[in-house]
């Protein structure tokens, strides 16, 4: 059975994924009143400064950049844990079945993704401060950073892991019942994953050119998710790549400014630079996996039919 075919364990009526759709977006919301509370503190209840902040996602307050870093991805966390309960309570699914088609998950795959993705990332960051170092400003400050790295290592997770599970698990899965194929989902989920982005300062900063990388990114996840009949790779990569935009780079128009080891002072622009990552980058990702872990029959795992299986176990 393949990581498609394990969607239909289960329920699946249509009603049931608009409904817990809906449930995640709410507790999504509702893991983000802290932050607005807290917001709304700093603002010593005035609501047009409370509002004119909140356009500025309240950094423009003076609000600490690990408490805001901590308080948007609680969010997140409450996202998660609603996942999982629309998941076990109204689809009366085993909550890994959206993770893996395997009998259980594969920590090894989400761990050697990880580190490849941390490892990647260190060469490219470094390569980028020794051609053009006078586009970073060296920015330790041990207290705030070593709490920034205690942050991102422990929440980062409960975020990437959501987006994940949304997209190349739950929706992906949802879909590929719904069309009966494999790429339609794998391009839709990349394209909505792509569009949920809009609201970055960068997308403001140089237009939507800058959709390319996240809807890229959104279909690399996939295809992967697709290829190895499971998330775990893409767990792996995708929470290695925030964490390490967090800890190691910063910049005034990124989404997330926080304390991290050096400032990128330049401005973004369109060049090559934002393409390479998409058109390069990835396919060899994708050609390291492949051999890694084998992958095969390629043009049936990504453009396939789906069909429901005859017998479903459910184990």
């Amino acid at each position: 059975m393949n990581f498609i075919q394990t969607g239909f364990r289960g329920k699946n009526n249509w009603w049931m994924y608009v409904f817990s759709t809906l449930m995640v977006l709410i507790a999504i919301n509702i893991g983000t009143i802290p932050l607005f509370i807290v917001a709304f503190v700093k603002a010593k209840g005035n609501v047009v400064k409370f509002i004119e902040a909140a356009e500025n996602t309240f950094m423009t307050m003076g609000m600490n950049s690990n408490l805001f870093l901590f308080l948007m991805i609680l969010g997140s966390v409450f996202g998660l844990l609603g996942l999982y309960l629309c998941v076990k309570l109204i689809h009366k699914k085993k909550f890994k079945w959206i993770v893996t088609s395997r009998r259980t998950i594969d920590w090894k795959r989400v761990f050697t993704a990880f580190f490849i993705w941390f490892l990647l990332c260190l060469i490219l960051i470094g390569v980028g401060i020794y051609l053009e170092p006078e586009l970073y400003t060296w920015n330790f400050k041990p207290i705030p950073f070593f709490i920034l790295l205690g942050i991102s290592l422990v929440f980062f997770p409960f975020q990437t892991s959501l987006e994940e599970l949304i997209f190349r698990g739950y929706l992906m899965q949802a879909f590929g019942q719904l069309a009966k194929n494999k790429w339609f989902p794998l391009l839709f989920t990349s394209v909505v994953f792509g569009l949920l982005h809009v609201g970055n300062p960068e997308i403001e900063k140089i237009g939507y050119i800058a959709l390319v990388f996240y809807i890229g990114t959104g279909l690399l996840f996939g295809i992967i998710t697709l290829m190895d009949e499971g998330t775990e790779i893409s767990l792996g990569l995708h929470a290695a790549n925030n964490i390490m935009g967090a800890v190691f780079v910063t910049a005034d128009w990124a989404v997330f400014q926080t304390d991290a080891l050096f400032v990128d002072t330049s401005e973004p622009s369109v060049n090559w630079e934002m393409f390479f990552p998409v058109f390069v980058i990835y396919p060899l990702i994708l050609l390291l996996f492949s051999k890694i872990y084998g992958w095969s029959n390629w043009s049936e795992k990504l453009f396939g039919k789906v069909e429901k299986p005859f017998v479903i176990e459910e184990s």
